[in-house]
């Protein structure tokens, strides 16, 4: 029996951008930052900041830093997600994940707060 072992595959390395101090967030609301010439809505819900891309993929409109957050049940766990304010189709805020069409889905971004700033990890 021969045995050969496969690096895992390197990641790829994350340039990190510090976008805004994290009570610049109001909780439960969103904010838009361009980030690398993407707009980027950051959400600061239930103590945690997601960032996801803003561009509504059913509008084609840099909206989704106003949607509305909320939450919803999937497997028995509480998730939170954000609906656009035009069309109010609904995504998962950590995954990106349309509510409305599984072929569909918002970017996401690693997010991360030091010293009470938001920092958005990109890859460049």
């Amino acid at each position: 029996m021969t045995l050969s072992l496969t690096p895992p595959p390197t990641a790829t390395p994350l340039h990190w951008v510090q976008v805004c101090a994290l009570r610049d967030i109001l909780p439960g609301l969103g904010v838009c930052a361009l980030i690398d010439g993407q707009q980027v809505a950051l959400f600061h819900v239930a103590g945690q900041v997601y960032a996801v891309g803003n561009r509504d993929p059913f509008t084609g409109a840099n909206v989704i830093s106003r949607g509305l957050t909320g939450s919803y049940s999937r497997g028995g766990q509480t998730r939170l997600k954000v609906a656009s304010p035009l069309l109010k189709n609904a995504f998962d805020l950590e995954t990106g994940e349309s509510l409305d069409d599984a072929g569909t889905s918002l970017p996401t971004y690693p997010v991360r707060v030091e010293g009470g700033e938001v920092w958005i990890g990109s890859a460049v």
